[in-house]
């Protein structure tokens, strides 16, 4: 067990690389350039470095907003009932305000995923909605890839103890640390030129992907046989890609995803999670799903059904995808054999699906066209946009063609050599 004095600067040399990866890597942030950041409280000493190395590449202002788990439960507890309707319009405006205004987006993800459990599930939906119609204007920006934007981790203690169970607090929090740094690809002397190979790997991938030009994706294992058609004039991306404003970014760190926008009416079959969804502070587990004519029909879930269901009825949309994505079984987080409980770290283990919004950036001219025009291209809407984890290394994935060929893209949860 490492020392207290030997742990501390462990992490605080990870959390300075950490840092830099997402100033230099994730935003790639423009000379002048505003940054909007959200993070946890525990995140303080990431955002302080982050916010140092901001300044150094040409931040020209860095505001950050504190989420406080403590503060979210006092008002599960002491809140009228009648309130939980109720949500910040007012700073999403402002959030939404900025990146119309050229800022980049920088979001710390780090609380407690279990946070709302035990809590009354119809609170928790109402919130949700609440403050999903509030921040749709900021989603739609960022969806679109309008401005630079990147999310990176901070391990805290809750989340530490839920990865970690049994240890002690401070050793949690240093093994969730280190694997951070592990899959977000800084322990290298160089992480710059780690991450510059690397999205070249995701690039060819995507590419390839691309020049197959497949009308649908089927999926095949344990509780699966799902077909997803994928939307008129799709992209499939991966790795750092340049936003609409100019600048290359990663949007997430980690990332081992190729990812493309599905189409809103042709999804059919079944599908089972293959690991829990954390959703709002509430675990989700062994979730299945059947799908007819791209909408969701029947939904089940051993674990936080109510809030699955809740979630599925927040608007139309939010029972069809937004996303599709390619993650093989030996990713580098995959092979940790951690379960993260956390969306950035379990996605990138996994292939997945999301419900909800669409990226319409992963469509062919897509910049600037109508909702109604992205929706006849199959592109969806909604005002969430949530993944989940339906790959293992049990599943099978094949492309299909308009003719109805099959080409085998993944088998066992591993890329064919000639996919």
């Amino acid at each position: 067990m490492a020392t207290s004095q030997s742990a501390d600067a462990e992490i605080s040399a990870g959390v300075d690389r950490l840092a830099r990866a997402a100033v230099n890597v994730g935003l790639n942030i423009a000379h002048g350039q505003q940054v909007i950041v959200t993070a946890p409280l525990e995140a303080v000493p990431l955002v302080r470095r982050i916010t140092e190395h901001a300044y150094k590449a040409g931040a020209s202002l860095v505001t950050t907003m504190y989420s406080d788990d403590e503060a979210t439960l006092a008002r599960y507890a002491n809140a009228a009932d009648d309130t939980f309707d109720v949500a910040a319009t007012w700073l999403a405006e402002g959030m939404a305000n900025g990146f119309r205004s050229g800022a980049a987006r920088l979001a710390i993800t780090g609380g407690n995923p279990g946070l709302l459990s035990g809590q009354e599930p119809d609170r928790i939906a109402r919130a949700s909605r609440a403050a999903s119609v509030a921040n749709r204007p900021a989603l739609e920006i960022i969806t679109s890839f309008a401005v630079n934007w990147n999310i990176v981790a901070a391990a805290t203690p809750a989340w530490a103890a839920l990865v970690f169970p049994g240890e002690p607090e401070g050793e949690a929090v240093l093994k969730l640390w280190r694997a951070i740094f592990a899959a977000s690809r800084v322990n290298g002397a160089d992480p710059v030129a780690d991450w510059a190979a690397h999205n070249a790997q995701l690039h060819r991938r995507a590419a390839a992907l691309n020049d197959r030009r497949f009308s649908a994706l089927r999926f095949t294992g344990p509780g699966t046989d799902l077909t997803v058609g994928l939307a008129d004039g799709h992209l499939w991306a991966g790795g750092a890609n340049a936003a609409k404003n100019g600048v290359v970014c990663n949007p997430n760190i980690p990332t081992e995803e190729a990812f493309t926008t599905p189409h809103r009416m042709r999804v059919d079959g079944y599908v089972r999670s293959t690991k829990p969804l954390s959703y709002q502070g509430s675990l989700i587990e062994d979730i299945e799903v059947t799908f007819e004519a791209g909408r969701i029909v029947s939904a089940r879930a051993s674990k936080g059904e109510s809030v699955l269901s809740r979630v599925l009825d927040t608007d139309e949309g939010a029972r069809r995808l937004g996303e599709v994505a390619l993650v093989p079984h030996s990713s580098p987080i995959s092979q940790s054999g951690l379960l993260f409980q956390n969306t950035l770290f379990d996605e990138n283990a996994s292939s997945h699906i999301a419900l909800g919004q669409a990226y319409t950036e992963c469509l062919v001219d897509g910049h600037g066209q109508s909702p109604e025009q992205l929706a006849e291209r199959g592109a969806n809407s909604s005002l969430i946009h949530i993944d989940w984890m339906i790959g293992s290394g049990e599943i099978d994935v094949d492309g299909l063609d308009d003719a109805g060929g099959a080409a085998p893209l993944m088998r066992h949860g591993e890329w064919v050599a000639a996919a």
